[in-house]
């Protein structure tokens, strides 16, 4: 329960009392900031407080969303704010603040008012609502409350609430194909008591028959695979819009929803492929390629996002060039299909399955991953390179973060540190090196799975330590964790696949997904403030390099049937290693209590 506090009588009539306790608030009365210190100190330490003014007139939706929205820690609207405990210090030093006696009549005329500004100067995080068409005023005569009663009248916050529990920016199969419906299936669930993350829960187990469909092989299991990937999309679609419509923000919704879309898609991948062999056809290798790529696609866009969401002077003519073409409505959509995002992938992959074979699934995917790449990639180095942005150290770190160096990166890097200029172009030249002659190698050599190879990797291991020497702050340094990736995951995949072992392939794709998994992990702490994995986890899971190192070890020294054996360990324990970490800090009170609004394509 969470506690309320009006300061002031009420008023005949309001229905402000019930609006209170409709939203879970237990409504107390204070006749004076005094008075109303003393409630607060009597409320638990670990519940919310919230001061409302007895004259407010509003929707009630705008008091939810000041009130009971969890990922602030204040918020506030005209006429009412509210402190989580981790701002209830401040609330209370807000109200000791205030004066009484002659002349203080202004301060404690709109009590709310006067806490609001206080907890803005105090810089503890006060959220203040954008309310759009809802109402929230104080009224302070009676023609003004028959006014703002007309206003709220003239207002449907119900429809307002279903309105904004749809992403703002979404793709256009997501627009107008899933979401004209699918918050009402939010407010459906909402009103019988379901959470978002049982949503969520239930699109991944549905995700996961739809790849057991697929899995097996035949027609049918194709058609129903399909089908259950759209309804899976709905319900993903769905958790979301639950979310933002009863404000259910937590923890470890943040985490499901952060990993579960991978996981779902992934897994699918790995049953098209299962369903495929099951007809005489091996594609695990272009399942591994579609990962692979997929997974590169989103490390281009969160390295970019990192590296210049805080810049200054971060402007371009690429930049203002895209805002111009935002104001033109078809441009916005086609832009957005261009990229192939979750919802237009989603449903390329069902209907393809459920009327072609696997291959062509694959096909498709890689063609139109490879185009929706290079279009979004270019634009981002064009951005990069015309804009004269001044990065930040934050934006350094958590690309340094993204980098994944290991102990052998960082022992080079300190050796070869101050060698080169932060700004330049040495950090991804040196980056795309690592990558290029590690790749060029496995892929050109007659026999890549040699001693050779091992020693290509240590320099590839060198050329990775002096990317990450200086400070990534320079225009490209963005493409230095890209780079890795794709050298990484690609090596693991061509090792695999010129190894002629038996089941190397299936071994090497859940050896990337464990490995993935790791990397979306690090990204989703960065982007909840929370920085990167522990340096321990980096270093027991050996970093890029290492990972890279031991692999062309294990292909050297063992069999094609052990390499096989050695993958498939190697896999079990990352994941074991990565996902216990992972889901202790998810579910820890440190982990951010948000919902993700930027899934990237």
């Amino acid at each position: 329960m969470s506690t309320a506090i009006l300061t002031g009588p009420p008023v005949a009539g309001s229905p402000l009392e019930a609006d209170l306790r409709t939203l879970g608030f237990d409504v107390r009365t204070a006749n004076d900031p005094a008075s109303a210190a003393e409630l607060i100190a009597a409320v638990p330490a670990q519940e919310r407080v919230a001061v409302v003014d007895p004259r407010f007139v509003g929707h009630q939706h705008a008091l939810r969303l000041a009130l009971t929205d969890p990922r602030f820690p204040a918020a506030a609207v005209p006429g009412a704010l509210t402190a989580q405990p981790e701002a209830r210090a401040a609330l209370a030093r807000a109200v000791g603040r205030i004066p009484v006696g002659a002349g203080t009549a202004h301060l404690t005329d709109v009590l709310t008012d006067t806490l609001t500004e206080s907890l803005d100067r105090d810089g503890i995080g006060l959220h203040r609502v954008e309310l759009g068409s809802l109402v929230a005023t104080v009224a302070l005569t009676p023609a003004q409350r028959e006014d703002a009663r007309e206003a709220v009248a003239a207002v449907d916050d119900e429809a307002v609430r279903l309105r904004t529990a749809v992403k703002s920016r979404d793709g256009f199969f997501t627009t107008f194909c899933i979401s004209p419906y699918s918050r009402y299936l939010a407010r459906w669930c909402a009103r019988r008591g379901l959470t978002p993350n049982q949503v969520t829960t239930a699109s991944l187990l549905t995700a996961l028959i739809a790849a057991g469909c697929a899995a097996t092989g035949t027609r049918g299991g194709f058609v129903a695979a399909g089908v259950l990937l759209l309804f899976s999309f709905v319900l993903d679609c769905t958790d979301g819009q639950l979310a933002r419509y009863s404000l259910q923000y937590s923890t470890m919704g943040a985490w499901l929803d952060a990993t579960f879309d991978r996981a779902k898609e992934y897994a699918y991948y790995a049953g098209l492929a299962l369903g495929a062999a099951r007809g005489g056809d091996d594609v695990w290798a272009l399942a591994l390629g579609a990962m692979v790529l997929q997974t590169c696609r989103h490390v281009v866009d969160f390295s970019f996002n990192e590296a210049n969401h805080d810049a200054a002077a971060n402007t371009s003519p690429t930049a203002a060039l895209s805002d111009k073409l935002d104001s033109v409505g078809w441009t916005v959509w086609v832009r957005r299909m261009i990229v192939l995002p979750i919802g237009e992938r989603w449903a390329m992959i069902a209907v393809l399955t459920a009327l072609t074979t696997p291959r062509i699934v694959f096909y498709a995917l890689l063609i139109g991953c490879a185009l929706a790449a290079c279009y979004t990639t270019a634009g981002r180095v064009l951005r990069s390179l015309t804009r004269r942005a001044r990065r930040t150290d934050r934006a350094a770190r958590a690309l340094a973060d993204l980098a994944d160096s290991g102990p052998l990166a960082e022992l080079i890097a300190g050796s070869a540190r101050g060698r080169g200029r932060t700004g330049s172009f040495l950090a991804p030249v040196m980056a795309f090196l690592s990558a290029a002659v590690l790749l060029v190698w496995v892929i050109s050599e007659d026999d890549p799975t040699s001693w050779l190879t091992v020693g290509v990797a240590v320099c590839s291991a060198l050329l990775a330590g002096a990317a990450v020497a200086r400070p990534l702050k320079g225009a490209l340094d963005w493409l230095v964790p890209p780079f890795f990736r794709a050298g990484e995951y690609t090596t693991i995949l061509v090792l695999a696949a010129r190894s002629d072992a038996p089941g190397a392939l299936p071994a090497a794709f859940g050896l990337v997904a464990a490995v993935a998994y790791h990397h979306y992990d690090t990204v989703y702490r960065i982007r909840g403030g929370t920085g990167a994995p522990p340096r321990w986890l980096v270093r027991a899971t050996g970093g890029h390099e290492g990972r890279i190192l031991v692999i062309t070890v294990l292909a050297a020294a063992l069999s094609p049937s052990g390499f096989t054996i050695a993958l498939t360990a190697l896999a079990v324990v990352l994941a074991l290693l990565v996902l216990i970490e992972s889901i202790r800090f998810w579910v820890s009170s440190q982990a951010p209590a948000v919902h993700d609004e930027g899934e990237p394509a």
